[in-house]
């Protein structure tokens, strides 16, 4: 755990690990979080898709994460994906205002997520802590191998079929 998510323990927030993993992009996948509560509890949970995307993948693992906190909560969530900080921090509330689209007039890409983050995110105190993935970091290393299980269980489950 880095120093920032140490502070961020010790101060009573939640800590989530978030990561997600795709073989193919698009292609089967998976996503997981490691969440530590402010009483020493540690939560792993991990999930597998058959068909998604990176960032899709991405983004249900920082779902999961939040939706496995109370509402009300602090939490910090440390995640290798530019993508989710990037737009939450930068533009999901212009996209709101302009009712899902992006400057270009173009659609939002994965808004059914998107607004599922965003609910989230309003009934939390969320801040957004990016670390370099594959970087030695025990915890984000723990996710992105628990992720890649769940991708790998996933393409079995598709070449099975």
């Amino acid at each position: 755990m880095d120093t920032i998510a140490e502070a961020a323990k010790a101060a009573g927030f939640y800590v989530a690990y978030t990561d997600g993993s795709c073989k193919g992009n698009p292609g089967p996948g998976g996503c997981a979080f490691r969440l530590y509560s402010p009483d020493g509890q540690i939560i792993e949970k991990s999930r597998q898709s058959l068909d998604t995307t990176n960032n899709i993948a991405e983004m249900w693992a920082v779902i999961d994460a939040l939706t496995a906190t109370p509402e009300g909560a602090s939490v910090l969530v440390c995640l290798d994906s530019g993508y989710i900080k990037d737009n939450l921090e930068k533009h999901l509330e212009r996209w709101i205002k302009r009712g899902w689209r992006k400057t270009n007039g173009k659609d939002v890409a994965n808004r059914e997520l998107w607004e599922k983050i965003n609910a989230l995110t309003e009934t939390r105190e969320v801040t957004l802590h990016k670390i370099k993935a594959h970087s030695g970091d025990p915890d984000n290393d723990g996710v992105d191998a628990l992720a890649g299980e769940a991708a790998d269980k996933a393409v079995q489950r598709v070449f099975r079929a």
